[in-house]
């Protein structure tokens, strides 16, 4: 697809891969809005994009998704390219918690459910487009989990799961495609706590996906992800 000349939104946009992707957007010559719950990080944002805007908003609360849905629809009728980067991760070891449940119901509420919620709000309206598409970011945890990452892992399988079955129901449209971003482990402050700093920078996570979308290239797999990819 056209890789410029969009209007695209990204969630979780004002830090890490977010951001990374929202300023090659922005460079490409695209309309970006960016979304995240603090409006202090998104401002600061704002001073490294051009042609960009933000909502402040927590796509985990449904009343947010319902609320930035319907500004994105009425005030940025343009909109074509969503972007579900937002997401939540907790480290801890199953052996030394009791409350695994817990950060597992908060990781799901975010990475899951709140993707499909705010996904079905935006497609009629990306359907009416003439080109448009949903990125949906998932990870290298797809294919396998951490003992770090107890519960993360099976939140973006879940997720991954979602997004083959989306690809397949709009296999035939002629103007939504549907992607999935695999990134590995990426130098973040998100990942800080697990290792981070030995992650790829998120700039390679962005080029990468404007590459999948210029190629048409619906799974896009980054860094060590590829290798689960590769065919004998």
């Amino acid at each position: 697809m056209n890789t410029s000349g969009n209007t695209v939104f990204i969630s979780g946009g004002s830090a890490g891969i977010g951001l990374a992707i929202a300023k090659k957007f922005s460079k490409a010559g695209n309309t970006v809005i960016i979304n995240g719950r603090s409006e202090e990080r998104l401002q600061q944002a704002l001073t490294e994009l051009d042609h960009a805007v933000a909502i402040q908003g927590d796509l985990s609360v449904e009343a947010d998704r319902i609320r930035i849905a319907t500004q994105l629809k009425e005030a940025h009728p343009a909109v074509n390219i969503i972007v579900n980067n937002a997401g939540a991760a907790f480290g801890y070891l199953l052996s030394e918690t009791t409350n695994a449940h817990e950060k597992a119901a908060i990781e799901m509420n975010t990475n899951y459910f709140a993707v499909i919620h705010f996904t079905e709000l935006m497609l009629p309206h990306l359907l009416r487009q003439e080109e448009a598409a949903v990125v949906n970011v998932t990870s290298i945890s797809v294919f396998g989990s951490h003992k770090f990452l107890p519960t993360y892992g099976a939140t973006k399988a879940a997720l991954h799961s979602y997004t083959v079955a989306l690809r397949y129901t709009y296999e035939e449209s002629k103007n939504v495609q549907i992607y999935e971003l695999y990134p590995p482990l990426v130098n973040t402050e998100f990942s800080a706590e697990i290792g981070g700093a030995n992650g790829i920078p998120p700039s390679e996570v962005a080029d990468e996906l404007l590459i999948g979308l210029e190629n048409n290239q619906f799974d896009v797999p980054v860094g060590d992800t590829k290798q689960f990819f590769q065919t004998a």
